[in-house]
């Protein structure tokens, strides 16, 4: 069966993801500081970051449109995939979900299905690897889909950020008890919960000791490494995931591992020297 797989752009795809002629990207946009950026191509991450720094007001984004997700499903694939933001923290989901609907309405009823990653990032990039993985091994239909929707139930996120004023100012981080005292240098290691919310799980003096108290979460969460790729993106600070890495490869072996810089929209949340780790 032929398949094509749909990422909204807050997920990063490898190099061998864009040849595989298998994904696409559906394109976030954002407005800051009186300028509206699309997050495809074009998108220049030094600028918009900079954009970022010089605004006073918050950046707004925008999710794919029906309209664009239903474009995306018109084509000769047998089967087609979507791996969305976490319905938490986007309206990418529900967008995708209106798009399938409104293709059906026009041209009938397709093999389609919308997945709700729970994630970000990275977290989206594995999602995808998995549905190609199951595609490849000549699973059912049904059979992806209740493969990977397992495999997400699984899935732990993770994030140390420089910064959180971003995702404060946008309301990502409401219910969290916790104050974090940036005089302090006090960096707050974060996770995603089991329904796409974030939760903050340990705090450190600076970044150093954060990366080791996250490395430390992490491994205390895994179950079966060997069977999993261990994610890192990062935003213009490689030798960081690279730590992250190291680190977690003494305490345990996995399947593969896969390092991408947030070139995208993504790096509005990470700023300079986030490093976000799925598994």
């Amino acid at each position: 069966m032929s398949y094509k797989i749909i990422i909204d752009s807050c997920g990063e795809l490898t190099e061998e993801m864009k040849k595989s002629g298998n994904f696409e990207t559906a394109s976030l946009q954002i407005d800051v500081g009186g300028h509206h950026i699309v997050d495809d191509e074009t998108f220049d991450q030094a600028d918009f970051l900079k954009k970022i720094r010089e605004s006073e007001e918050c950046p707004k984004s925008s999710c794919p449109s029906p309209e664009r997700y239903m474009e995306e499903y018109h084509c000769e694939a047998e089967h087609i995939y979507a791996v969305t933001l976490s319905a938490e923290l986007s309206g990418s989901y529900n967008s995708a979900v209106l798009g399938k609907n409104l293709y059906e309405e026009e041209y009938g009823e397709k093999d389609i299905y919308v997945f709700n990653s729970r994630s970000a990032s990275v977290g989206e990039t594995l999602i995808g690897v998995k549905i190609a993985e199951c595609e490849k091994k000549g699973l059912s239909f049904k059979e992806v889909i209740d493969t990977v929707e397992a495999y997400i139930e699984e899935q732990h996120t993770y994030f140390l950020l420089e910064t959180l004023d971003i995702l404060k100012k946008n309301g990502r981080l409401k219910g969290l008890k916790a104050v974090v005292a940036t005089a302090l240098n006090i960096k707050p290691v974060m996770g995603s919960t089991p329904d796409g919310n974030i939760q903050q799980l340990a705090n450190a003096r600076g970044m150093k000791k954060g990366l080791i108290r996250m490395v430390e979460q992490i491994v205390a969460d895994l179950k079966n490494p060997e069977e999993k790729i261990l994610a890192i993106s990062h935003c213009n600070c490689r030798e960081r995931a690279e730590t992250v890495k190291n680190m977690l490869l003494e305490k345990a072996g996995f399947k593969d591992i896969i390092i991408v810089d947030t070139a995208g929209i993504s790096s509005m949340y990470a700023a300079d020297g986030g490093v976000i780790v799925v598994v």
